[in-house]
């Protein structure tokens, strides 16, 4: 076996940092008859480099970043309670 000069964290550095596309289609059939189609497409990188690529779906969604949708909903509260009037009569500046 021939020895390799790139180690493993050299080639994954290598793939995290540009990038690694893998598409296919899978499909299930009986007797000419297609019952599913699975299509595959896996993008495998750092997350810098698929914001560079203008992927970043992940960021907005509350499944993935939950507290994105909790920081949104303290500014619209902090937002709403800066219009309210404060008791006594008397307006702080705000």
């Amino acid at each position: 076996m021939a020895a390799s000069s790139d180690s493993l964290a050299d080639i994954l550095e290598r793939v995290l940092d540009k990038g690694v596309v893998i598409a296919g289609d899978i499909g299930v059939s009986v007797v000419d008859v297609e019952l599913l189609t699975l299509r595959i497409r896996l993008f495998i990188a750092s997350a810098q480099t698929a914001r560079e690529m203008g992927m970043d779906w992940w960021t907005n969604d509350p499944f993935f970043a939950p507290n994105a949708e909790r920081r949104e909903l303290a500014a619209r509260v902090a937002d709403l309670e800066a219009r309210l009037p404060v008791p006594g009569g008397k307006e702080e500046p705000r």
